[in-house]
């Protein structure tokens, strides 16, 4: 009976999946969320993005990082989800668009 009690008042979280864009909090990471959609109207995809706050207690997530977030309390204004695991470690180059130097 208990088992069946403790089942039900857990609830599954949701979580994502996204790319580290900033480190420069303190325990603190934004994390890019890219997701497809087809257009109503043009019946194209389109490809939208989402920035999120989430919460990296040992710090370990570097720009780049492929992490997984999953939703948790409120623990501050904005950040209310929390790295779960750091999926692929990623270089710098791969969080930002570079634009080509311009030049001779």
């Amino acid at each position: 009976m208990t088992e069946q009690v403790a089942e039900r008042t857990e609830r599954r979280r949701a979580s994502k999946v996204g790319t580290v864009t900033s480190n420069k909090m303190t325990k603190s990471v934004v994390v890019r969320v890219d997701r497809t959609v087809a257009h109503r109207q043009y019946k194209r995809y389109v490809r939208l993005s989402s920035r999120f706050l989430a919460h990296d207690e040992q710090g370990k997530c570097q720009i780049g990082d492929r992490v997984e977030i999953v939703e948790c309390r409120p623990m501050s204004a904005r950040k209310r989800w929390r790295v779960r695991r750091v999926l692929r470690r990623g270089g710098a180059a791969d969080a930002l668009p570079t634009r080509p130097e311009l030049g001779s």
